[in-house]
């Protein structure tokens, strides 16, 4: 089984769990993620199955959207809602004109420094397991890039807000950042992801959705279909000759790409076999395979 599927992320569930979930649901060992989401929050987390983990690769600098609150008044160890407060509760005296100029500081290319409960690691060590065991964690800044953000309303200590950035940003940074900026502290209260690259929350299914359709035999339904795939790079459709090429591994020659830089080969409509690099001219090899030629004769022979 070759497929996307884009699951709603819950709340409480790490990225991790709802990859083992589906693992366990479809029946596929081979089920990976396209971008870490914390427990925390929820929203869109695109799953690869199959040889389309291969896929993974063009993911690792896509653009995110946001959506999420910041509570004012205290700032935690993880810099959201699930730590520990590391000081006293501070009132809250903010206006929304307020918070909506700070927010205009932290646009473009910023350093941020990464929560001390995060992956980055640290001399070979995951920058939590030392936290967690009350180490000292000494991270150094890295440059982020946040297009858009803004403060939309802001009620009593806490403020919605929507915001979209480059890979890398951690907006429980941005929160306690903020928090301290104002004097009175802050974290994360809540962050829901609506996009990720060509992903959209409107693509999205719960784990309950996933399940009964793979229980009514209904799965692809859920499947987002291939044709949406990286966007920004063009297709063909080839034809049963140059599919027996590409699915061999074999470079290809493909006229009307003269100046891509990549193609993604398609078989039919639906079936994604191939990612091709232009070797020279319109000569293109096949970076990645997707659906190698024995798996589909076993796959023509079975259908």
């Amino acid at each position: 089984m070759n497929a996307v599927l884009v699951v709603d992320k819950p709340a409480g569930l790490t990225s991790h769990d709802v990859v083992n979930r589906v693992r366990r649901i479809l029946g596929q060992r081979s089920v990976g993620h396209l971008g870490t989401l914390d427990p925390l929050a929820t929203g869109v987390l695109p799953l690869v199955v199959g040889n389309l983990t291969r896929l993974a690769q063009f993911y690792t600098s896509s653009e995110k959207t946001y959506e999420g609150t910041i509570r004012f008044g205290f700032a935690t160890d993880t810099y959201d809602a699930e730590g520990e407060a590391t000081g006293p509760m501070h009132s809250v005296d903010l206006s929304l004109e307020q918070l909506q100029e700070l927010a205009a500081r932290f646009r473009g290319v910023i350093r941020q420094m990464p929560p001390p409960f995060s992956a980055k690691k640290i001399r070979g060590v995951p920058a939590y397991k030392l936290a967690r065991k009350k180490k000292d964690v000494k991270l150094e800044p890295v440059m982020v890039e946040i297009k858009e953000f803004t403060i939309e309303s802001f009620e009593g200590d806490s403020a919605a807000f929507r915001t979209r950035v480059g890979s890398g940003t951690y907006m429980r940074s941005i929160a306690h950042d903020m928090g301290r900026e104002l004097g009175c502290g802050g974290h994360l209260a809540s962050l829901r992801r609506t996009e990720v690259g060509e992903f959209e929350i409107a693509d999205a299914h719960t784990l309950e959705q996933v399940n009964e359709a793979n229980d009514r035999g209904r799965r692809e339904e859920i499947f987002l279909h291939p044709r949406k795939l990286l966007p920004q790079m063009p297709s063909v459709t080839a034809a049963d000759d140059v599919a027996a090429l590409v699915r061999s591994g074999r470079s290809v020659n493909l006229p009307e790409f003269s100046r891509a830089k990549m193609v993604k080969v398609f078989y039919g409509q639906n079936e994604l076999i191939a990612i091709a690099s232009r070797v020279a001219g319109t000569l293109f090899h096949p970076k990645i395979v997707l659906a190698a030629e024995a798996e589909w004769k076993v796959a023509r022979v079975e259908g």
